[in-house]
């Protein structure tokens, strides 16, 4: 492994989406088992908790960039803007 992909699993603000809901997933599987300690699980929680908070980031970043097009009279493509979030 590269040095700067251990520099992002140890920084989750560096991580991709992909990367981080995968980590996620495997301590959500280790977690349903529950054979580790409580000590190890509330450590995996806090940092399940800082990989969905990055996921839920990189989602809303995703969708403040997704364009709506929009169509003229004659529904020909008129040009595009930012898609409206509520």
């Amino acid at each position: 492994m590269t040095t700067s992909k251990m520099a992002a699993l140890n920084n989750p603000a560096e991580l991709s989406f992909e990367v981080a809901m995968q980590e996620l997933e495997q301590i959500v599987s280790t977690l349903e088992k529950g054979s580790i300690s409580l000590d190890d699980s509330v450590a995996l929680y806090a940092r399940g908790k800082i990989l969905q908070d990055r996921c839920e980031k990189l989602l809303s970043d995703a969708e403040s960039r997704i364009e709506k097009i929009t169509l003229g009279e004659n529904g020909a493509i008129k040009g595009v803007k930012p898609l409206d979030i509520e």
